[in-house]
């Protein structure tokens, strides 16, 4: 294992220190344990709170979407696993503003368990909690089965669509539906060309060919739809676009964001190398690009690779997601 750190237990507090002391406009840590990231400047009184939580080993995702119009906590665990449900309440509590918080995160076991538990903790405390799930890998499960499908980096667009929500002043059902209606409208799908390693495990999470790739692959390494030779640019964007077109197609005249990922290693010019092919492919369908996202959004370590999200948008959708935010890796407006 090649990574600058210190010990390898200590990696995310000193990651978390670090980035709390570079970003102190931006973030302050909660609570007790170390690992509860909260808005230095907290939202209004009576605002919606919005939380979110997932292991560490993804940046931006989960604790650098914490600012205005955005996240206003988030409970971070140890990389690629679960905050505790102790954590998870600690963060609920961070982002109360006395009008309720929606929990909104990813559809893993683990998180799923612990972010109920939580919310039974805080209902002792007149804290009122709803939940969105994000399950937007399409290639994690079929249609049929699309209440199994992994979150990735769809959430990225919930989290700034319920935020911007939140921050106009709607109530916590109002934040809640524009939340799943952004949830229910994003399609995701990944392709790795590398491992990463957990600095606990000190190992690749996966072998792979220096001339393979993986298709359909999640985002801490889960299985995906085929193994094979490394393919051209143009054919690894062509079948990502096939298989997400084909689970949401799309109409003349429709408007769509889409985001193209770095899942760690690939550079921008590999992606936008990828992009080209993306915006093809979507102005064949008659679809309009609204505000295209390309760059590390949702990651995975050190993992060579590349997600897509499409992100069909209405009217409402679209404001939202025009409207402006700000923390430490993105701003709009």
């Amino acid at each position: 294992m090649k990574k600058i750190l210190n010990n390898p237990e200590h990696y995310v507090d000193e990651m978390l220190a670090g980035l709390v002391a570079a970003h102190p406009e931006y973030y302050r840590l909660h609570g007790d344990s170390g690992k509860v990231v909260a808005r230095a400047t907290p939202g209004k009184t009576g605002k919606v709170g919005i939380v979110t939580g997932g292991g560490s080993g993804h940046l931006p995702v989960f604790t650098g979407y914490v600012g205005t119009g955005l996240l206003d906590a988030c409970a971070i665990g140890d990389v690629f696993a679960s905050p505790s449900a102790e954590q998870m309440a600690d963060a609920i509590r961070a982002a109360d503003s006395g009008a309720g918080v929606l929990r909104l995160y990813g559809n893993y076991g683990g998180d799923v368990m612990n972010f109920d538990m939580a919310g039974e903790l805080v209902e002792f405390e007149d804290i009122t909690c709803t939940t969105v799930l994000l399950a937007d890998d399409v290639a994690s499960a079929p249609p049929e089965e699309h209440q199994k499908r992994r979150g990735v980096a769809g959430m990225v667009y919930a989290f700034k669509i319920a935020g911007a929500a939140a921050e106009e002043g709607r109530d916590l059902d109002a934040v809640t539906a524009v939340a799943q209606k952004a949830a229910d409208a994003c399609r995701s799908i990944g392709a790795a060309l590398s491992p990463c390693t957990v600095p606990q495990a000190g190992k690749p999470t996966f072998e792979i060919a220096e001339d393979e790739m993986e298709m359909g692959m999640g985002i801490h390494g889960e299985p995906g739809v085929w193994r094979g030779k490394l393919q051209t640019a143009d054919q690894i964007a062509n079948e990502m676009m096939d298989r997400l077109l084909a689970d949401m197609p799309l109409a003349s005249g429709d408007r769509v964001s889409v985001m193209v990922n770095s899942l760690g290693a690939t550079p921008p010019e590999e992606l936008y190398i990828l992009y080209r092919m993306v915006k093809s492919r979507l102005e064949d369908a008659g679809a309009a690009i609204v505000m295209p996202l390309v760059g590390r959004y949702a990651t995975s370590m050190e993992m060579a690779g590349v997600s897509f999200t499409l992100c069909k948008l209405d009217d409402e959708m679209e404001n939202l997601l025009t409207a402006p935010c700000d923390c430490a890796f993105w701003r709009v407006g």
